[in-house]
């Protein structure tokens, strides 16, 4: 295939690319199945009015080297349902049973929550067929959003980069976009440590403090359906001129490619760490990259909660999920970090190499037709 479909179609994948559809609920879904040299795919299902088959197969990708370079014993994997998230609970406990019913002979894949589903959501799909992962607490699963999983990794990323002599977390000012299940828990763990949120954004609006946003006061705001923007303890501003905040670390937790060449160029943060999947394209990453931002890729920031999933998914505990969390993403940080120093390259190109690795040798041992 030519153009971008063949720079997606490479040599890692995808196995399988299906169209899912039922017009009784209107559901109309893409799955895909990108490699499984590791093991079966474990990938989010993706929600978006917006969402199409090619941000799926990149975030497919996106999963096959997030879970080779987490040493996880799985293979990438992604589905992405047309829809509005916001629809009632009836309305999407409808269509997300039917997205299940659809994929119920794609043993391989194995869903999880991601932006637009949570552990509701693959409570009903196991319902329907068994297997999912980030499932209700009740149901024995280990609810990535509700324990911050993904939002515990980038704390330990963070912490690897202070190590490096990046920046330095006591006092850092931090600006999250997308505050919600990831950028919520991020900006909860980092304060922790000491960093203080200046600017937040979600879907709505955003809100800017330079003498600090309170992260529990700005949490509980949004969790009784406040917008982030209307949020009293600071001023508001236009939702994307986040990006532009004058800030120490960056988390860009929203959307895919919202740092471009043109967004890029505002970035005034000395770190960013990818809190959302393909948050940035190659070019913003390299054009920061020439400016001395360190910017650690998805791939290895947010890996925390399919790493949390993983351990689930073995009937581990939410202690040893977390604990591993920590453990993985801190030695997988500190070794891309040393890697792109030593050999002059960025941070994406060595732990895209360090991924590619593990899956050329999982290959390896995998039986040829």
């Amino acid at each position: 295939m030519e153009g971008r479909w063949g720079e997606l179609w490479g040599d890692l994948g995808p196995v399988k690319v299906v169209l899912v559809g039922d017009p009784a609920v209107g559901l109309r879904a893409v799955v895909v199945v990108d490699n499984l040299a590791a093991g079966l795919a474990i990938g989010g299902v993706r929600m978006a009015a917006d969402v199409t088959v090619e941000e799926v197969m990149r975030l497919a990708r996106a999963m096959t080297l997030k879970n080779a370079a987490a040493g996880l014993p799985y293979g990438g994997g992604k589905a992405g349902i047309c829809a509005d998230p916001g629809m009632g609970r009836a309305a999407k406990q409808r269509l997300v049973r039917s997205f299940a019913r659809a994929i119920a002979g794609l043993a391989e894949y194995v869903p999880g929550p991601d932006m637009g589903t949570d552990e509701a959501c693959m409570g009903w799909i196991h319902d329907e067929i068994g297997r999912a992962v980030g499932l209700p607490a009740v149901l024995g699963g280990i609810p990535l959003d509700e324990v911050g999983a993904t939002g515990l990794g980038l704390a330990a990323c963070a912490d690897v980069v202070q190590e490096a002599g990046y920046l330095r977390l006591e006092g850092a000012r931090v600006a999250v976009q997308g505050f919600g299940a990831v950028g919520a828990n991020a900006a909860r763990f980092l304060a922790e440590r000491g960093a203080v949120l200046v600017a937040a954004s979600d879907s709505a609006g955003a809100v800017a403090n330079p003498e600090g946003l309170e992260v529990a006061a700005l949490g509980a705001w949004k969790a009784e359906g406040g917008s982030v923007g209307a949020f009293e303890g600071g001023s508001p501003m236009p939702r994307d001129d986040l990006l532009g905040v004058d800030c120490d670390l960056l988390v860009p937790a929203a959307r895919p490619d919202v740092l471009d060449a043109a967004t890029a160029e505002r970035v005034r943060a000395a770190v960013v760490l990818e809190g959302a999947n393909i948050p940035a394209t190659a070019e913003a990453e390299l054009l920061l990259h020439k400016r001395g931002v360190l910017v650690v890729p998805d791939i290895i920031a947010n890996a925390g909660g399919v790493i949390c999933a993983s351990v689930e998914y073995r009937g581990g505990t939410q202690a040893q999920a977390l604990a591993l969390v920590q453990d993985k993403v801190a030695a997988n940080t500190a070794q891309v970090l040393a890697d792109a120093a030593e050999r002059g390259v960025t941070p994406r190109e060595a732990a895209e190499d360090l991924a590619r690795a593990r899956v050329t040798e999982a290959t390896s041992y995998r039986r040829r037709a």
